[in-house]
């Protein structure tokens, strides 16, 4: 072949097309995919961290009647944290702190009864966390418990009391009339508030039973395949190790000498119940003691 020829061929002949690449439109989607992948995270932190600042036009519309409540809880906590550093400026916003305890989500509710027990001067936290001790929540009834000992109010000690006793988990009251047990989870595993303990199938579908209580499961009172009824009984949980030391820190300072057998109960320490317990009960158990 005439290499002269062959080049000028070549030269003549339509270049080879471009090994294909990414157009541009799909380049940049997988860039935007790609930040996306940082950015919303970060958003996300940013939207769920209680640190981020609110200003007061912030503040004013997350304690507004109908505010989303992850932004009221938001606003609490920023409160709470003013309070605990003795900012006057907190003190405005006590009406509306107050009117929380009313709020229809209990998380909510559990929330201000901690931040109303941030400043033991104020009447009317005294009055809202009292009223709070009757709340159908138990952990709202608890936290109330536990701020009412900064007003030198016992009060509370039957709720603090009841975190030292194992606790029984019923099915829910309404919504069925007979169920079949199914359990989800194993003996001595770890609960929090809200955790699904077990489902129940019923003509009216699934029926969820989730813990109103942290603590451990200690055994189930149902087997797999039980026929449950509205209000039965299906486990017992043991007491959550950090509500117990709260419970004890509190009854240190509330106790009576009667409580002191349910106190002497977390004197030796377990898997469940740390160190901290265990010291903290032999301290409450001396309080009680020197009542006598």
């Amino acid at each position: 072949m005439d290499i002269a020829n062959s080049s000028a061929e070549t030269a003549a002949s339509p270049a080879a097309p471009a090994k294909p690449g990414m157009p541009r439109r799909a380049t940049l989607a997988i860039l935007a995919i790609a930040i996306s992948f940082v950015v919303m995270p970060f958003l996300f932190w940013r939207a769920s961290w209680f640190g981020a600042p609110m200003n007061a036009r912030d503040i004013a519309e997350a304690l507004a009647p109908g505010a989303e409540p992850r932004k009221t809880q938001h606003a609490l906590a920023q409160l709470a944290t003013a309070m605990d550093q003795h900012n006057p400026a907190a003190r405005q916003w006590y009406p509306q702190i107050a009117a929380q305890a009313k709020h229809a989500d209990p998380q909510i509710r559990l929330n201000a009864a901690w931040v109303m027990g941030q400043d033991n001067t104020v009447p009317e936290f005294h009055k809202a966390l009292t009223a709070l001790l009757a709340d159908p929540d138990a952990m709202v009834r608890v936290n109330a418990a536990l701020a009412l000992v900064r007003f030198a109010d016992p009060a509370g000690r039957p709720q603090l009391l009841a975190v030292l006793q194992p606790y029984t988990v019923t099915a829910p009251a309404t919504g069925f009339t007979t169920a079949t047990f199914r359990p989800r989870l194993k003996e001595r595993e770890a609960v929090r508030s809200g955790t699904l303990v077990a489902r129940m199938d019923s003509s009216a579908g699934e029926i969820e039973i989730r813990s109103p209580v942290p603590g451990t499961l200690e055994h189930w009172l149902q087997s797999a395949g039980a026929q449950i009824v509205p209000s039965q009984p299906v486990c017992i949980l043991g007491p959550d190790p950090q509500s117990a030391f709260e419970a004890l820190r509190a009854l240190y300072l509330i106790g009576r000498p009667e409580d002191a057998v349910t106190v002497a109960a977390f004197l030796r320490t377990s898997g469940d119940l740390p160190a901290n317990v265990a010291e903290q009960a032999r301290l409450t158990l001396q309080a009680l003691q020197s009542k006598q």
